[in-house]
């Protein structure tokens, strides 16, 4: 066997595997020496059937199998030891059909090369780092909100600001009969609100549903109809008012603080806030390390440029897929994926230049350790033995599909860490409320 290559260009070649019949005659006689033993023909006992009829009948079958194996265990092969970076598998040209009467066979393919390139992460124009600050009106809230959780309810006659209403929502037009609980904070429509301040237990009223609560998913929730309604539902419903609660906030105090974080990590409001803050803070941490990676990979696919076999890749859509394609919707499939792909090639260059980034089977263990680590305390066993985190561990770790969703977060991790340390970051200190219109943009 002689496989060739020749170079298109840079970014496309093609292979030409020359087959002679010394690469398969010797598989292929002792393929139809098993099927003459074991042959059964009408008129010929068992393993007398002629050699003749046997290769007449699966000769061509067996001569197609077996130069198929050929070509793809030693394109495997070539590519291999050659170390070719090829994009997609070889594609066959066709220029011809193969006439399997022959006794020599010589075989094309088209290659997609990578292309080389350079990647400069440090780059010219510093990217945003954004540390996400929890603010005293955001800190403030949420010692109210958990006030209010932790406080007690108790009845009332009548509705006022702040109270939380339970009653049953109907509509006979879409066959609501929903039960609710929500806070007069809820609701948006002033008419509305108006109408359930004016109610006491007991009363039927009527409310518009269309502009009802300040977020429109609550008519989910609370009328009980589906996700498609929800959006600018403008009917009329009655509400029956069946219980108005207020919420009486628990006090500041050591019981509520233990009550939170355990005896004695809290003991003043001052100290509560501070914990609020932090907590927040680790949470918008990781907000912000992922627009950070957003951001990076956006800027290296925008600046790190070179070419692709385009026409090459959109031909390898079109004939790799499980469904065939035209033309038009396997470039419009490439058009979608092509920006994924080049960052691959740039990551994939990244990894290779620095071995760091490469995760081992130590650190998916240790991964794994600390993952059921944190879970079993979530189930109050913070102390686990090595022995027990070992076994858990092994088990995890002989799921494939585990291994590889841990090694995607490990190569996550290693990229996120790597881009700290070298790309061009400016940080910028910025409260939740703008990051998330920074973000969103």
């Amino acid at each position: 066997m002689n496989i060739t290559k020749k170079d298109i260009d840079n970014l496309n070649a093609v292979l030409t595997v020359e087959i002679s019949k010394d690469d398969y005659s010797d598989k292929v006689e002792s393929i139809l020496k098993n099927y003459r033993k074991n042959a059964n023909i009408p008129g010929f006992r068992k393993g007398h059937v002629p050699m003749g009829m046997v290769k007449k009948q699966y000769g061509t079958a067996i001569l197609v199998e077996e130069v198929n194996k050929l070509l793809q265990d030693n394109l495997h092969k070539y590519l291999t030891e050659e170390k070719l970076d090829v994009l997609g598998n070889p594609i066959p040209k066709n220029e011809k059909e193969v006439d399997w009467n022959e006794e020599d066979f010589t075989f094309e393919f088209d290659l997609g090369l990578a292309p080389q390139f350079d990647v400069d992460v440090k780059g010219k124009k510093a990217i945003t780092h954004y540390k996400v600050l929890a603010d005293d009106k955001m800190i403030n809230n949420q010692v109210e909100t958990i006030r209010k959780q932790y406080g007690k309810l108790i009845a009332k006659d009548t509705v006022e600001d702040g109270d939380e209403i339970t009653g049953t929502f109907t509509s006979d037009e879409k066959g609501i009969d929903n039960p609710a609980t929500f806070s007069t904070e809820d609701i948006k429509g002033k008419k509305q609100l108006k109408a359930l301040k004016e109610a006491k237990i007991g009363d039927v009223i009527t409310l518009k549903t269309k502009g009802l609560f300040n977020d429109d998913h609550d008519n989910q929730k609370q009328l009980g109809v589906s996700h498609e309604d929800a959006h600018g539902l403008d009917i009329e419903v009655d509400f029956k008012v069946e219980e108005i609660n207020t919420r009486e906030m628990a006090e500041l105090n050591q019981e509520f603080f233990d009550k939170l974080f355990g005896e004695g990590v809290v003991t003043s409001e001052e100290e509560l806030k501070a914990k609020i803050k932090e907590d927040a803070e680790k949470q918008f941490e990781q907000q912000s390390d992922q627009k950070l990676l957003n951001d990076v990979v956006e800027n290296l696919i925008e600046n790190t440029k070179f070419d692709l076999p385009d026409e090459f890749l959109q031909r390898w859509i079109q004939v790799s897929g499980e469904k065939p394609m035209t033309d038009e919707e396997a470039k419009a499939e490439y058009e979608r994926s092509e920006k994924g792909l080049r960052y691959q090639l740039i990551e994939g260059k990244i990894r290779s230049e620095n071995e760091a980034l490469q995760v081992s089977f130590d650190e998916l263990k240790d991964h794994s350790k600390q993952m059921i680590k944190a879970q079993m305390a979530q189930f109050g066993n913070t102390n686990p033995s090595d022995e027990e985190l070992d076994g858990i561990a092994a088990r995890i770790l002989s799921n494939e599909e585990e291994v590889k969703r841990m090694t995607e977060q490990l190569n996550t991790t290693k990229m996120l860490q790597y881009f700290k340390e070298n790309a061009k970051l400016k940080e910028k200190e910025i409260s939740y409320d703008d990051f998330i219109k920074e973000a969103s943009k």
